[in-house]
């Protein structure tokens, strides 16, 4: 019975649609019907501002590290792996049930997942991340080189510590970002994807 309360209180941590709440909250303003009609922090960032997305990919990071934690709150961290439930909310995240099941693209709540099981990890990924788009541009782009990196890292982790289970979801996050930007590897190819002009 707890693992299950677990497991809905992580997708549903995961449904909750920052980028919808802050817009329609404090701008009056539904992001889906705007910019990429996605409600991840990008989206927000390029339609609300930069104080609305910095809201947004704060909120969004935390659903992934809250709900990661779950299993450590309940006192059941021995018996059920962390990683796993924080991939539940990254499903939640993405198929949100309080937003139509049409939801983000998965980075900032993988990374909030990341941060709560290996925050070397995450602090690493941030700066990949940071060159990546000081060198591209592209913030879509910027995050699967990102994902990609996430799995090398898994993967020296693994061989000197035999920690399969990081491993496992990380190259399951990094997919769903690979796939769920995959419209943006069409539009960088087009030279139709919006480039960052702050950094």
């Amino acid at each position: 019975m707890t693992y299950a309360l677990i497991i809905i209180l992580a997708y549903l941590l995961g449904s909750i649609p920052s980028g919808l709440i802050v817009g329609k909250l404090f701008y009056g303003i539904d992001i889906r019907q705007h910019g990429s009609g996605n409600l991840g922090a990008t989206n927000s960032f390029r339609t609300l501002g930069v104080k609305a997305g910095t809201v947004v990919i704060v909120a969004d990071i935390l659903k992934g590290t809250l709900a990661t934690l779950l299993p450590k709150f309940f006192g059941v961290d021995e018996s059920i792996h962390p990683l796993l439930i924080g991939l539940v909310a990254v499903i939640g995240h993405m198929f949100p049930i309080f937003a139509g099941f049409r939801g983000g693209k998965a980075v900032a709540t993988s990374a909030g997942v990341l941060l709560a099981y290996v925050p070397l990890l995450f602090l690493f990924l941030v700066v990949v991340f940071i060159i990546s788009l000081k060198i591209c541009k592209y913030v879509s782009l910027s995050s699967m080189i990102a994902g990609i990196f996430a799995i090398i890292y898994a993967l020296i982790r693994t061989f000197l510590t035999g920690d399969w289970p990081l491993l496992i979801v990380v190259t399951a996050l990094a997919s769903f970002v690979i796939y769920r930007h995959r419209t943006n590897l069409s539009r960088i190819k087009n030279k139709t994807e919006p480039k960052v002009k702050w950094l």
